[in-house]
Parts: structure tokens; sequence; C-alpha cells
């Protein structure tokens, strides 16, 4: 994992921590949370600094939902904010 990634990874862990508390009535249960996180995380965290620059929203929404799929498939060892991170940097950075 190279330093973008471990940024990337820093910030997936916050938002979903932000994601938890505005839905903590839910219990986090959101069925649109991709958008939310890719919302979050272009327009309120250092995303867009630590790729270079801001993916589009709906690229970021589909890779976010790729990546929990291909997760779910894969049941790796890592923590899914390492996984997604890895896959993110490999897609925009």
């Amino acid at each position: 994992m190279d330093e973008r990634a471990r940024r990337l990874s820093d910030l997936l862990h916050e938002a979903g921590e932000v994601h938890h508390v505005v839905y903590r009535i839910t219990d986090g249960a959101d069925d649109d949370w991709a958008s939310f996180y890719a919302d979050w995380l272009i327009d309120h965290s250092e995303l867009p600094e630590a790729l270079g620059g801001a993916p589009t929203r709906s690229h970021l929404v589909h890779e976010l939902v790729e990546s929990e799929r291909a997760f779910a498939a894969a049941a790796p060892p890592a923590r899914w904010e390492d996984f997604y991170a890895d896959r993110i940097v490999a897609r925009f950075g």
C-alpha cells in the first residue's frame, strides 16, 4: 500500500465515522451510502489533494459500490478501508 492509499484509507475511515453519526438513528443503515461517501470525500475531505484531482461523483460512487462487491466476494484479511483505498488509487490516482 503506497502513501496515497494509506491517506485515502484514513479518509475512508473518517467518512465511515461521519456517516455513522449522521445516520445514528438508523444505526448507520443507508441504502445510498455510496452517494454520501462520495459527496463527503469530494467536498469535505482531502481526497482531491490525495489523488491530484477530484474524480467525478458518479465515477466515485460506482467505484465504491464495486469495491463493496469485490470486498464481499474476496473476503480479504485487510480492513475494508485499505481494500477500497487500493482500488480507488488504482483507478483514479
